[in-house]
């Protein structure tokens, strides 16, 4: 299973921090998740960059290991 890392929004929206998902490509691990946790993490994946194994993927059918890790990274200001 891949394990997927959410971070500030949208761990707030899923309601983890981490959590374990059966998928064999990015597009399916992202409905899996929008699945379970409703449309409130829906609108906030519409607007994150998400990582995998360190770099940013967004073709959904990206091929994903059992092992993956991917991040899931809402938009930050900082400077």
């Amino acid at each position: 299973m891949a394990t997927v890392r959410y971070f500030a929004a949208a761990a707030e929206a899923a309601g983890t921090e981490q959590e374990q998902v059966a998928a064999a490509t990015l597009g399916a691990l992202l409905g899996e998740v929008s699945s379970r946790h409703g449309a409130t993490l829906s609108r906030v994946l519409e607007a994150c960059s998400v990582l995998h194994e360190g770099r940013y993927v967004d073709d959904p059918a990206t091929p994903l290991a059992d092992d993956a890790v991917l991040d899931v990274l809402p938009p930050f200001a900082g400077g």
